[in-house]
């Protein structure tokens, strides 16, 4: 069973920068891609940043970014820990959402919502 656990959520005002981290464990001990969504009650999720990290694969240390995070938010990963950190900066009150940690072992679906593996989710609240 795979697991993906997130921290770094919480309460922080407009302008300001957060770290949201993401780790994996279980019976995969490799993943091919990472990447995390949000979502806001009431909207469709969106897929805000993924990374892949297959190393050795032509596309290792690719990222793709969502247009609305695009400039403002950075992916990285450790693969020797199968982790994922996305950083936000200049953060908005539309970045006011529960950000999910994904994860795939087979490919990467970038920013679209067919990954196998997902946390629970972090609450990352922005105010004005």
């Amino acid at each position: 069973q795979v697991q993906l656990v997130e921290s770094g959520g919480g309460s922080v005002q407009a302008g300001r920068s957060l770290r949201l981290s993401c780790s994996g464990s279980g019976y995969y001990t490799r993943f091919d891609c990472m990447g995390w969504f949000r979502q806001v009650p009431g909207k469709e999720r969106e897929g805000v940043a993924a990374i892949y990290m297959a190393l050795g694969s032509a596309e290792y240390g690719t990222a793709y970014y969502a247009n609305s995070v695009k400039g403002r938010a950075t992916i990285t990963q450790d693969n020797t820990k199968n982790a994922v950190y996305l950083d936000l900066d200049s953060l908005k009150p539309d970045d006011t959402a529960i950000y999910s940690c994904v994860a795939n072992t087979d490919g990467c679906y970038w920013l679209l919502p067919q990954y196998k593996f997902w946390g629970h989710g972090t609450q990352v609240t922005v105010s004005s």
